[in-house]
């Protein structure tokens, strides 16, 4: 327990109660190369293909499968929302809104090979899956290849588009949320918006915006990327399933919270020795931060 931070927040089989680093793990523990026999039989019968719960009943397990999976169809959604070739949204009425934010940005190739990312396209998204921002970015060096079949962008988009230093601007005005930047810090403010996303530092440092990294719940992923709005939606969509997630809430939930120091000191040996695994479960605390302790910062 010392050296493993078991916790509350981690992701347990729900049949033999191991605790997993990660929801990876678990998944390997129940369906894997190697699973657990018992687990693996009894999962899949009952359990979840996607959030990995046990259910009651075979019947349960179908009614709460189709809940838990996401509904397809952002494509259609995209096309309606207003947005065309060329335009700019900025919806300044969410300016001042509260949850967090998706970001995505698109790239085109500058350079004499047209290897090095410039972006051209951003996207921002809220947890009502609403384009609050979207805009083309003028680029601040010569385009040589537009990679038009990833990125849908062709000249006359950025011959009149928006430049970078503005989308910086706008960008910081949705994050800040009227608090300034370097006022923002662990438990200080509830104004400022949580940024999430998929490799959000590539986003980040391609616009030269330095954001409080406490504020920032990502997923870095190289692979092959959607367009920007069903990017934002996906990432938001999996922030808020992580988020929703009940915990036991705890009034220092962080091992490294001061009065979790000591917890597992070598000078209470005797003492740790004589307690039961939940017992010494109830004072062990995670070495990460858990999603869902954000929904107590809005």
């Amino acid at each position: 327990m010392r050296t493993s931070f078991h916790s509350h927040h981690e992701p347990t089989c729900a049949i033999c109660k191991k605790h997993c680093r990660s929801l990876d793990s678990l998944r390997e523990h129940l369906i894997g190369p190697l699973p657990k026999q018992e687990c693996r039989n009894i999962f899949a019968t009952r359990g979840c293909k996607f959030c990995l719960a046990i259910l009651d009943s075979s019947y349960s397990q179908r009614l709460h499968q189709e809940r838990c999976q996401f509904s397809p169809g952002l494509l259609a959604r995209f096309a309606n929302l207003g947005i065309r070739d060329g335009s700019t949204i900025i919806d300044s009425g969410r300016t001042r809104g509260s949850g967090a934010i998706a970001l995505a940005c698109k790239y085109v190739g500058g350079g004499s090979d047209g290897s090095l990312d410039i972006c051209a396209k951003v996207c921002l998204v809220d947890e009502g899956e609403n384009v609050i921002f979207y805009s083309y970015v003028k680029p601040i060096i010569p385009v040589t290849n537009y990679r038009y079949e990833f990125t849908g962008v062709r000249p006359e988009h950025l011959r009149d588009a928006m430049p970078l230093k503005q989308v910086q601007k706008k960008i910081q005005e949705f994050l800040c949320n009227g608090e300034q930047m370097w006022k923002i810090r662990p438990g200080s403010t509830r104004k400022a918006r949580i940024l999430v996303g998929h490799g959000l530092q590539e986003y980040l440092t391609s616009l030269q915006i330095d954001y409080p990294s406490i504020m920032i719940r990502y997923n870095m992923e190289n692979g092959k990327k959607s367009e920007g709005y069903e990017e934002c939606v996906a990432t938001m969509r999996l922030y808020l399933k992580m988020k929703s997630q009940v915990h036991k809430r705890e009034e220092y939930p962080l091992a490294s919270d001061p009065p979790n120091k000591f917890n597992f000191a070598i000078w209470k040996q005797l003492e740790l020795e004589k307690m039961t695994p939940q017992q010494l479960l109830q004072i062990s605390r995670s070495d990460y931060y858990c999603w869902c302790l954000d929904a107590t910062l809005q």
